[in-house]
């Protein structure tokens, strides 16, 4: 797989997590809105690195992707139906927001992992992933503290 291709599925995924984020943002209600802060941040901060990671993509002569992956659509899916169903409580929205996380999360250290990335595109990646990694561990500790 090229740097591009890498580069693009990082690129999907943070797609995804800005299409989650909103869709949650939408569906939240006035029992969790000191939530909205947290989630508008995490969508603007995978815009901006949808935003960076595009940039590096367009340098490479590369097609930058614009979408969102078929999981992502399927993971939005989900969480309508839950919602339907009563999974709407604050601990199914960190759970479910978790989730995404952990996704974007694998992903960053796979690409990281596999070696392929060099100079400037590395240290931009890099950084990303230690922001996506401080934002699922913020979740994370919301989802713990409503569970008890």
């Amino acid at each position: 797989m090229t740097t591009n291709n890498l580069l693009n599925e990082l690129i999907e995924l943070n797609n995804d997590r800005i299409a989650g984020f909103e869709k949650v943002l939408a569906d939240i209600d006035d029992e969790n809105v000191d939530l909205k802060e947290i989630f508008q941040e995490f969508s603007t901060q995978s815009r901006r690195f949808s935003q960076e990671l595009t940039t590096i993509v367009a340098a490479s002569a590369g097609e930058p992707e614009t979408g969102n992956s078929v999981s992502g659509a399927l993971h939005r899916a989900w969480i309508d139906v839950k919602a339907l169903f009563g999974g709407s409580d604050r601990v199914s929205i960190l759970s479910e927001a978790e989730r995404g996380e952990d996704a974007i999360k694998k992903a960053y250290h796979t690409v990281i992992e596999q070696g392929r990335l060099t100079g400037e595109t590395l240290d931009t990646v890099t950084n990303q992933a230690k922001s996506i990694g401080k934002a699922h561990d913020t979740i994370k500790a919301l989802r713990d503290m409503a569970k008890q």
